[in-house]
């Protein structure tokens, strides 16, 4: 029953290890989701903040006004995809996080119940040693 007890322990400290390590992974994807969201922000915000000076303006600032306006536009569709991508990849981590807790839960459950198995044999054992053990002279009940 020790042996079951052991062997359910150290499975509960490898699941505790991938639940931590799936933790990790889960908050590294959010981690490049909220990179990624945060670029595209700063992108759209340098877009926006582009306009022209009123009064006269040359052709050429003109052109490079909307070259630049063209090349933050193409910037941020880019990493449209990437978001994307990188929202599936968060999502799925996440879940990995989850199911990886649930085993750990379950591992956890498992050994203390194998603990407990193994007291309720323990306590069994002792109580039939006692019924077991012979009286000593002396020990007798006079009734």
């Amino acid at each position: 029953m020790k042996a079951l007890a052991d062997r359910r322990a150290r499975v509960v400290r490898v699941r505790r290890v991938q639940h931590l390590q799936a933790a990790s992974e889960a908050a590294n994807a959010q981690g490049r989701l909220d990179q990624l969201e945060d670029n595209a922000a700063r992108l759209t915000a340098l877009r926006s903040s582009l306009s022209v000076a009123p009064g006269m303006s040359s052709g050429a600032a003109l052109a490079n006004a909307v070259e630049l306006a063209q090349r933050l536009d193409m910037a941020r569709e880019g990493l449209a995809s990437a978001i994307s991508n990188a929202r599936t990849v968060a999502a799925d981590r996440a879940a990995d996080r989850l199911d990886a807790r649930r085993r750990q839960e379950s591992a956890e459950k498992l050994e203390m119940r194998a603990v407990a198995e193994m007291q309720r044999m323990i306590e069994l054992r002792m109580s039939s040693f006692a019924r077991l053990r012979p009286a000593r002279p002396g020990e007798e009940d006079e009734a």
